[in-house]
């Protein structure tokens, strides 16, 4: 008993919360391997698994259809996996605790901060009981505007149920569609499209800013990570948009045969998508080489920290921008909205970009390699590696043609994408060990 007790207390809340992802990931895997989960065939280990993981780690990507393979149980299932995976196990694990009248320990609060990526650990507990009212709130009242949008051309009881699985999946940003092209079919009704919008960017902000805005309401209130996530968050939007209005503008496969009201739709819903959202109402596959690329940039940068998405996150993007325009200045303090932003937390920022840039190169060299790729076709692997790392969960078209192989590769990519920039920043910030050794400074030429 002694022994196993020492055991415990060495595991690390990373180390915990990558195994209890594991968890839900077999579970999930053995779930939708069942018949019941299935329209027709029984879905093979490896279908289910890649689902079950792109569910978990709220990313989209499929290799087979959600709609017509799975039945209606093996849907629940996806979605009860996406709220998880989206929410967080420690928030539903708090909230039945509080239920339950039992308190929250250290070590529950420890792994919390860490899955909420909160600075602190203090009101822990209400910051869950927060997330779990937005998510709620959210995802009901999307729920109710999707149902009466739908009821008409599906019924009450069918649409109900689109409203609410296309609800949890754009709140938890992970790009899950029952229509097996997205949402192409709404691409001009704005109902549909300010409602998806809303969630999977909401949902992207992450849960502290969202308790923010709805608590301080004012600019001169809002602390340096809400003012970060907000700033980079519309000018991305904004820049995403103009770019692909202007670039698709002419393209006959996508935009040039749309009415102006259409295309405005179309670039929009297309910009704010890659940032982990995973829908979308064009073919991606149509559009120009120079979207595409401006679209895995986009996919690349992704959400916020403490939100649903993946990706690097906009905060990281903002610090390493404004460390390199620091630099061009001539260096010194790097300072934004009256603050200053410290040395340690610009190294995290690059050492989060270093290993992220990394793994996308390693993930695309071997889908080259595992699918036979030709050379043009080269920015359709480096789109699938993108997507896959960042949870975002678009494509081109690769997702459904992947080998056996090419399914693992891409399976683990979302493990990584949707857990390794989290841990690897909790990694960094631990306590360094102090050195009494001191060495002479020297110079590295740079550039």
């Amino acid at each position: 008993m002694g022994t196993s007790g020492k055991s415990q207390k060495k595991v690390s809340p990373p180390q915990l919360i990558i195994f209890i992802f594991l968890l839900l990931i077999l579970i999930g895997t053995i779930l939708l391997r069942f018949p019941v989960s299935s329209n027709s065939n029984t879905i093979t280990w490896i279908d289910a698994l890649f689902t079950a993981t792109s569910a978990v780690c709220v990313n989209g990507l499929v290799v087979i259809n959600t709609g017509s393979s799975f039945s209606t149980f093996g849907q629940v299932v996806i979605m009860i996996l996406i709220q998880i995976g989206g929410l967080g196990f420690m928030t539903l694990g708090v909230m039945i605790a509080i239920l339950l009248g039992r308190k929250i320990g250290l070590r529950q609060q420890l792994i919390l901060q860490e899955t909420t990526q909160a600075s602190s650990r203090d009101g822990l507990t209400k910051l869950c009981l927060y997330i779990f009212m937005i998510a709620f709130i959210f995802e009901l009242v999307a729920t109710i505007i999707l149902t009466l949008r739908w009821v008409g051309e599906m019924g009450l009881q069918k649409a109900s149920y689109y409203a609410l699985f296309h609800s949890v999946s754009a709140f938890n940003n992970a790009g899950f569609s029952l229509w097996p092209d997205s949402l192409s079919n709404y691409l001009d009704d704005p109902v549909v499209n300010l409602t998806i919008i809303t969630l999977f960017i909401f949902g992207g902000l992450g849960y502290i800013v969202i308790v923010e805005l709805f608590k301080k309401r004012d600019w001169k209130k809002f602390s340096l990570h809400t003012k970060v996530v907000l700033v980079t968050s519309g000018l991305l939007t904004i820049c995403g948009f103009i770019v692909l209005l202007l670039l698709e503008n002419w393209n006959p496969t996508t935009f040039a045969n749309l009415t102006m009201g259409e295309k405005i739709a179309a670039a929009f819903f297309q910009s704010t998508t890659p940032r982990s959202a995973g829908f979308n109402t064009i073919d991606i596959g149509n559009m120009l080489s120079s979207s595409q690329l401006i679209i895995i940039i986009l996919m690349f940068i992704g959400a916020s920290s403490g939100g649903t998405g993946g990706g690097i996150k906009t905060n990281t993007f903002f610090v390493l921008i404004l460390a390199t325009l620091n630099t061009f200045r001539g260096g010194g303090p790097i300072h934004v909205f009256k603050r200053k932003i410290g040395t340690e937390t610009v190294m995290r920022a690059l050492a989060v970009v270093v290993s992220s840039l990394t793994c996308v190169f390693i993930v695309a060299l071997l889908l080259t390699i595992t699918e036979n790729m030709l050379e043009e076709h080269f920015l359709e692997v480096l789109f699938e590696a993108t997507s896959a790392f960042s949870t975002t969960g678009l494509s081109m078209g690769l997702t459904s043609e992947l080998t056996s192989l090419g399914k693992i590769i891409v399976t683990i990519t979302m493990f990584i994408g949707r857990l390794g920039p989290l841990t690897l920043a909790y990694a960094l910030a631990k306590k360094k060990n102090s050195t009494k050794i001191g060495y002479p400074e020297d110079q590295v030429l740079i550039g």
